[in-house]
């Protein structure tokens, strides 16, 4: 059966692992440690998390002062507020600047009902792409999430990593290789490509596994990052193949 986890829950454990490799890498939350999952790095490294109480414009701006003394900031809090309520700071303090601040924003899109619409967040991958500097890496499971959460920690500059509330499929085995700008293909096919990442690629999946509204074979994309990779998918399947996308709104 396959393995339902959470891509906060992934990234809480990628963090709390790589807390004890990288001493350079601090960690601040807005109040909400037990649900973005990074709780688990303050438990192992307190003298290196930040509890910034509900003032998420106040915690971009200490990320972006302590990356600019050479840290590895990580900023977390629900997705609605990171984008939404700090993205003055956001935009002037760590995007202009290309300072080295990762924020991992949580519970984005529809599916975190339970907290109402006041907490959902669909225009969040819109405000960080148009930013200067910006990386927007959007994981579609938890092993995904694991390589965006590393990838992030070693790469310098600013990025913002778009995670979910509720329990995902695993997709991907554990060893799955990604790159950063690139398509992933789940299944190759003649008739039509079906482009999803997030949450929307579960979905995606499983038409391409039962292929149930189509005659014949159904070929299956995955973007691994946003912007999707448009130039990579052009050079590797024909024009003529109609292409499908799956709303990111999940």
């Amino acid at each position: 059966m396959t393995k339902m986890i959470a891509t906060r829950v992934a990234y809480g454990e990628a963090l709390a692992e790589l807390g004890g490799i990288n001493s350079d890498i601090v960690v601040l939350d807005a109040d909400l440690s037990g649900s973005t999952k990074t709780a688990g790095f303050a438990s192992k490294y307190p003298e290196r998390f930040i509890q910034m109480g509900i003032a998420e414009a106040d915690m971009m701006g200490t990320a972006a002062g302590l990356a600019a003394t050479g840290k590895t900031a990580f900023a977390s809090t629900f997705a609605v507020f990171a984008t939404g309520r700090a993205f003055d700071q956001v935009r002037q303090s760590i995007a202009a600047p290309g300072l080295n601040v990762k924020i991992c924003a949580t519970h984005a899109g529809l599916t975190v009902g339970e907290d109402g619409g006041s907490h959902q967040s669909i225009e969040d991958i819109a405000l960080m792409r148009v930013l200067p500097n910006m990386t927007v890496i959007v994981p579609s499971d938890a092993v995904q999430t694991g390589w965006a959460v590393r990838i992030a920690a070693e790469q310098k500059g600013p990025f913002y990593l778009r995670l979910g509330r509720a329990s995902v499929p695993t997709l991907y085995d554990e060893d799955a290789d990604f790159e950063l700008g690139k398509a992933k293909t789940l299944r190759e096919g003649q008739d039509v490509t079906i482009i999803a990442w997030c949450l929307p690629l579960r979905y995606a999946s499983w038409i391409v596994a039962s292929s149930f509204w189509i005659s014949k074979s159904t070929s299956g994309i995955i973007i691994t990052s946003a912007p999707p990779a448009i130039p990579d998918i052009s050079a590797r399947y024909p024009q003529s193949l109609p292409i499908t996308s799956m709303a990111n709104t999940l």
